[in-house]
């Protein structure tokens, strides 16, 4: 083989490469939905996945999770508290009732986490309690305030720490939900108010298309 056909195989090679790339691509984005109709469910993919930042948690059982770990399945995260008063049940009322609304299938593979931004009071027990009242497998997440600002900094979702020395406080923050991968990278965000009925239909084909 010449140089000017080495030259050609490298090139024909490289574009090869460049062209599956592209249509990889296309076809991922394809197999997760509908732009517009993701959008207007309120759920917003990321442009790319976004690593987890490798930090240790405590779950509603007492056991350390890593948060960088959170693999296998999907995940919704929301962060709330469970002296909110309003938002965070509203919001786990829908979760429950949006798993009542999802094929087995998608329901088997779709997993709902609240992380606590009011670690002084969300014990891992006063966690497991809570939860178990939406008796929905919700799962529950809590530890140093420090490390629970830094993982909601590194997912966009920030909220403002309480003063804790006032009585009944409450805590500013957000109702949207993270979007995690079976791959542990997070891929986006479900806006608030979320709409079961739309993220019904949408849902099945974002998990499918892992």
């Amino acid at each position: 083989m010449t140089r000017t056909h080495t030259t050609v195989f490298v090139l024909v090679a490289i574009v090869a490469l460049v062209l599956g790339l592209t249509v990889n691509k296309v076809l991922n984005s394809k197999s997760q939905g509908d732009p517009a109709a993701l959008l207007d469910a309120g759920i917003v993919l990321l442009p790319q996945n976004r690593s987890l930042p490798a930090l240790s948690l405590i779950d509603q059982d007492g056991k350390e999770v890593a948060v960088d770990q959170l693999k296998g399945d999907w995940t919704l995260l929301f962060f709330g508290y469970t002296f909110c008063p309003d938002i965070c049940p509203a919001t786990l009322a829908q979760l429950r009732q949006l798993q009542t609304q999802l094929p087995e299938e998608t329901r088997a593979r779709l997993n709902v986490v609240m992380v606590s931004v009011d670690p002084h009071r969300d014990t891992p027990e006063q966690l497991s309690k809570y939860l178990g009242f939406f008796n929905a497998g919700f799962k529950g997440l809590t530890g140093e305030e420090e490390t629970l600002q830094k993982f909601a900094n590194s997912v966009s979702i920030p909220y403002i720490p309480a003063d804790t020395s006032k009585e009944n406080y409450t805590v500013d923050h957000s109702g949207n939900l993270v979007i995690i991968g079976p791959d542990g990278t997070q891929r986006g965000f479900i806006r608030a108010p979320i709409n079961n009925t739309k993220l019904a239909a949408q849902l099945p084909g974002l998990v499918s298309g892992s």
